[in-house]
């Protein structure tokens, strides 16, 4: 019969509950940024046919310190929220930016999909309005990942801001 010895060390216990604790704390201190574990990455568009979602939160890229900020989202003319809405067939995306009206192409691969030839109409806006309507539009055509986690829709962009959307019923 041969023995095993397991030896454990107090310092190798105490190193990982240090470093479960501190992997807990930049998942808890980026909760509005990380996704959920049961999250959805880049979902195909087919799971997105037909739905409306709300701009409700925008995220800026962390700051020298670490810190997320969030950038304010004004309610746009006659307070209509900024809103995307994904077509019955998957292929288009369309919406309302507080001020004007977009709509773009939905092109799919095995990565995900992509939003390309985004178009929108030009009526004059306030400046302030008009500086996060170009912001915005920016950040959807320029957007690296897609989450969705149930009701909730996270676009990521490659300057790691993040646009959070919920979903809204469609009429």
């Amino acid at each position: 019969m041969s023995s095993k010895t397991v030896i454990y060390t107090p310092l190798s216990g105490g190193l990982l509950m240090v470093f479960s604790c501190l992997g807990l704390l930049l998942l808890t201190g980026c909760a509005n940024v990380i996704p959920p574990c049961n999250a959805k990455t880049s979902p195909p568009s087919s799971e997105l046919r037909n739905t409306k979602w709300e701009l409700t939160r925008w995220n800026l890229p962390p700051n020298s310190n670490g810190e997320v900020r969030t950038r304010q989202i004004p309610q746009g003319e006659a307070s209509n929220p900024i809103q995307i809405t994904f077509d019955e067939n998957a292929q288009r995306l369309s919406g309302f930016t507080g001020c004007n009206r977009f709509t773009a192409q939905l092109d799919e691969d095995s990565r995900g999909f992509t939003i390309s030839k985004i178009a929108s109409t030009k009526m004059a806006c306030t400046p302030q309005r008009m500086e996060l309507e170009n912001d915005f539009l920016y950040e959807l055509n320029d957007y690296r990942s897609i989450v969705r986690n149930g009701d909730q829709l996270l676009m990521i962009g490659t300057d790691r801001e993040v646009l959070s959307f919920n979903q809204r019923p469609t009429k």
